[in-house]
């Protein structure tokens, strides 16, 4: 079963943190991404730029508007995600668990829907 698991963080917290602790969280993210790989559970993952970057985009009566930032104002916001293909609902939370930004903010686990090969 696949799975994203997607990566909040809030920025403000994160800069606050020393660059050894920055470090330390990145090095723990990519040991972790190195053993999923080495299982054969990793798919894919990114990390996203910051959301300030980010263009959201409401169609009302067939027009697009296009606003900067992110979709919604908040604290936490989506910095990555990865996907991975696990038996079962319990190793994606269990791997979430693991995922070093689950101890600063938090992650969400959600189910992909997989589409019939054809």
């Amino acid at each position: 079963m696949k799975y994203m698991l997607m990566i909040f963080q809030n920025p403000a917290v994160f800069e606050a943190l020393s660059k050894d602790e920055q470090t330390a969280v990145m090095n723990e993210a990519g040991a972790l991404w190195q053993e999923l790989a080495d299982s054969g559970e990793w798919v894919s993952g990114e990390a996203l730029f910051a959301a300030s970057t980010a263009k959201a985009v409401r169609t009302r009566g067939g027009v697009p508007a296009v606003t900067d930032g992110p979709y919604i104002e908040a604290k936490e916001q989506l910095a990555g995600l990865l996907i991975v293909d696990v038996a079962s609902e319990e190793r994606a939370v269990e791997i979430a668990g693991r995922w070093p930004d689950a101890r600063y903010w938090g992650m969400e686990v959600r189910q992909l829907i997989e589409q019939p090969e054809g």
